[in-house]
């Protein structure tokens, strides 16, 4: 199932991607005897296999013409961050052989870690501000990873059953700003510099995370282009890993490292980064394809 946000009347509401559209799924809600279902996006994942199967049969029991009147155009809805909540936002850095070989770094031993917070959430189609205190703002399409149940001293073997699904992300990060100091934290941080979407996938449509082709592309040219299985720690890896020093709970996101073609790993004469006016797409097979635009700083 494909799961997103979208924003009505200045709220985050719960939509599911079928073949004909978006369906509204608080527009489905009065039609629905004996109503149990969630009508937002955490509450789903936070509720499980339970909530998912309610919200499965709610679809699949839709009369065609309640579903015909409860159908959006994706193209004209206004997108939310496809995660709207999470409790944490967990980035992982230099998971890429080819990125790590493009900026001359050595591989490393564990998952290197960092965070993000919620302020640089957004979503597909939105507008993002280049910070005025950044001169080099880079892209970098990422696997998110979406948990779907509490996770502590998981095993690697088990670590995908604790997965609710995917998505893609951008990493935006002002490397100037990155480089200040051994800390990332200042370059990654900064608002609108997580755009996840369009879709939550559900792990069930996606299979194997680490077989997917991924690519980036800004004013139409194509800059990444890459497969997941360029991972240095794979999926079921790092969300073991994370597990050991800190529960994981429903709805936290794991940005799993990005392959190589970021504006970083080419040589300094040919660095171009991104300015207002700017359109980046980035896209993982499967999950869609998330699309921004780069404006100016409004508090300039």
């Amino acid at each position: 199932m494909k799961l997103l946000t979208f924003i009505k009347e200045d709220r985050q509401c719960l939509g599911v991607k079928i073949d004909q559209g978006i369906i509204d799924i608080e527009a489905v809600l009065p039609s629905i005897v004996d109503n149990k279902i969630p009508s937002n996006l955490m509450d789903i994942i936070e509720g499980g296999s339970s909530a998912f199967g309610v919200l499965q049969k709610c679809i699949d029991d839709l009369d065609m013409t309640i579903l015909t009147s409860c159908l959006l155009d994706e193209n004209e809805i206004e997108w939310g961050p496809a995660i709207t909540n999470p409790n944490k936002i967990i980035c992982v850095g230099l998971n890429y052989r080819k990125h790590a070989d493009e900026t001359n770094a050595a591989y490393p031993d564990v998952p290197i870690l960092f965070n993000k917070f919620n302020n640089t959430l957004t979503g597909h189609q939105c507008d993002i501000e280049v910070p005025k205190v950044t001169d080099k703002l880079d892209y970098e399409v990422e696997l998110g990873i979406v948990i779907g149940k509490k996770t502590k001293y998981v095993s690697k073997e088990n670590a995908l059953d604790h997965v609710f699904g995917y998505c893609t992300v951008n990493d935006l990060s002002a490397r100037d700003l990155q480089m200040r100091t051994p800390q990332w934290l200042l370059g990654k941080t900064c608002d609108g510099f997580s755009p996840v979407g369009p879709y939550l996938v559900t792990a069930d449509e996606v299979g194997d995370p680490n077989n997917l082709k991924m690519k980036t592309t800004v004013n139409g040219e194509v800059r990444q282009n890459s497969n997941t299985n360029d991972m240095i720690f794979y999926c079921d890896e790092i969300i073991s890993y994370i597990s050991q020093y800190m529960t994981l709970t429903p709805g936290d996101i794991i940005l799993t490292g990005t392959p190589e073609g970021v504006i970083l790993g080419y040589p300094k004469e040919d660095q171009v980064y991104l300015t207002p006016g700017d359109e980046v797409t980035v896209e993982i097979e499967k999950l869609g394809a998330l699309t921004n635009r780069f404006i100016s700083d409004s508090s300039l």
